[in-house]
């Protein structure tokens, strides 16, 4: 598909940009689906979307230089990057490259986060990642962390009760249902009456220049207080163009390890205790000298330690804040915490793609979908919010979800056929596509940026950090480019 021909997704998101379109011939997006063995048209839209952030690059480009250069894409590529873990690769004491065990952790997390039958003929999707967020699940459910234990729970209770009940308890977990009831359902209501991605300017401001640099966001500051996924995945996005992103966490805080692998490249990482009235000065240090602060904390949380919105813009007029969440930016649920396959049972995701696999219950799609495409859509946010500040000034909230992701995914359209998509790029495909790198991780092979900008090619700096091991610090804006 070439820009003569874009998809819907693509001409959504250029609604979102705001501006005049790109010149026919820009970008180029090839490949079609099915790539996943699901209806839905997974990889054309992740495609549309990494084209879309080309282009929100190209436009920072165009402030700094006044061209704007040739943006390419596949599809199978870009639906590739929606499970990177199967492409990453360590060497082994023997000189072979081997793909990296799941961990035990991940794999009996997938055995119980499915969903569930309910005492009222629903289904139910409890989610247990995580040591704190399993227990208020297993609390609510009076059951083992079992598959045989949880689904004889879960089926002594209806749908909508339990639902209340796990949000009652600060836990995660949602009521399975079709589109019709999720776009019936006063949440998804509200989600389909805004943008997939929010960009609001929320306090003036004098325009502030892009510091000096050889890459679309060569000088620009980002702090990263993210986990698990999507909002990793904006910050990885916006290192890929050339910003120094400074990843915020604490050793209390539980991480999931390949994804901390797979997600943090190009970024450096330290450690900052909010609990502590110093660490938390620290941070409020970074925030007066950064350009966005991504925070994917569940909402609210992080404004019990002085970093809500409002404190941010206060800390430093010009911000542009990122929020990543489950549910959205309003509604009945949006304070509620939430998990890619939270956002594919109640949106609609897991019901359709149960029924049109033949599986006879609600199935989650083969891959993550939702989370690394709202990890794409908050960059491309984030990147339009950049642009505009740079032309007009203000402070920026940006706004990406998992929900607004799984329905952005569903009006898109459905495959009539999807059983021979190949699920995974061939060794062929992937050797031109990988990256080496010596990190705290071992000697790697990962699946590389897979954008392509033809003056500024998209590419990390750095290879992915220990956590904790750097200093927290911004580095010298020379004026060089990362």
């Amino acid at each position: 598909m070439t820009q003569a021909a874009r998809s819907d997704a693509f001409s959504e998101l250029m609604a979102v940009r705001a501006l005049p379109p790109p010149e026919v011939g820009e970008v180029t997006i090839t490949g079609a689906d099915p790539f996943y063995r699901t209806p839905f048209r997974v990889g054309e839209t992740a495609a549309a979307v990494l084209g879309a952030t080309g282009v929100a690059a190209n436009d920072l480009w165009e402030l700094r230089t006044g061209r704007r250069q040739s943006i390419g894409i596949t599809v199978p590529e870009a639906a590739a990057t929606l499970r990177v873990v199967d492409y990453t690769r360590k060497r082994d004491s023997d000189g072979q490259y081997r793909r990296p065990p799941v961990s035990d952790s991940m794999k009996h997390m997938a055995t119980v986060t499915q969903p569930w039958p309910t005492a009222d003929g629903c289904w139910f999707l409890p989610h247990f990642n995580l040591p704190h967020l399993e227990r208020r699940v297993l609390d609510v459910l009076e059951c083992e962390s079992t598959p045989a234990s949880v689904s004889a729970a879960v089926g002594r209770w209806t749908a909508d009760a339990l639902e209340a009940a796990i949000a009652r308890a600060r836990a995660c977990g949602g009521k399975v249902r079709t589109r019709e009831e999720w776009l019936a359902h006063p949440q998804g209501a509200y989600l389909a009456a805004r943008p997939v991605v929010e960009v609001t300017r929320i306090a003036d401001g004098p325009p502030e220049p892009l510091p000096p640099g050889g890459r679309p966001l060569s000088g620009v500051r980002v702090l990263d207080l993210t986990r698990i996924l999507a909002g990793p995945t904006a910050g990885r996005t916006l290192a890929e163009h050339g910003a120094d992103v400074l990843m915020v966490t604490a050793p209390h805080l539980p991480q999931v390890p390949e994804y901390v692998r797979d997600l943090s490249h190009g970024k450096r990482s330290c450690f900052l205790d909010l609990r502590q009235a110093d660490q938390a000065s620290c941070l409020a240090a970074l925030t007066r000298e950064a350009d966005v602060f991504v925070n994917g904390y569940r909402p609210g949380q992080l404004g019990e330690h002085g970093f809500g919105l409002e404190d941010l813009v206060r800390l430093r007029p010009g911000l542009i804040a990122v929020s990543v969440s489950c549910f959205g930016s309003g509604g009945p649920f949006a304070g509620r915490a939430g998990w890619e396959q939270i956002a594919q049972a109640v949106s609609g995701i897991a019901h359709t793609h149960g029924q049109m696999t033949n599986a006879g219950q609600p199935t989650l799609a083969p891959a993550p979908i939702c989370d690394y495409l709202t990890g794409y859509l908050a960059a491309f946010g984030t990147m339009l919010a950049l642009h505009r500040r740079a032309r007009e000034g203000g402070s920026y909230h940006v706004q990406a979800s998992l929900c607004q992701s799984a329905m952005f995914y569903q009006r898109q359209g459905l495959l009539d056929r999807f059983d021979d998509g190949p699920e995974q790029l061939t060794e062929a495909e992937l050797a031109p596509l990988h990256v080496r790198e010596d990190s705290s991780y071992g000697d790697l092979l990962t699946l590389g940026p897979v954008l392509r900008l033809s003056e500024t090619p998209c590419r990390w700096a750095l290879p992915t950090p220990k956590l904790g091991g750097d200093r927290p610090e911004w580095l010298a804006r020379d004026g060089g480019g990362r």
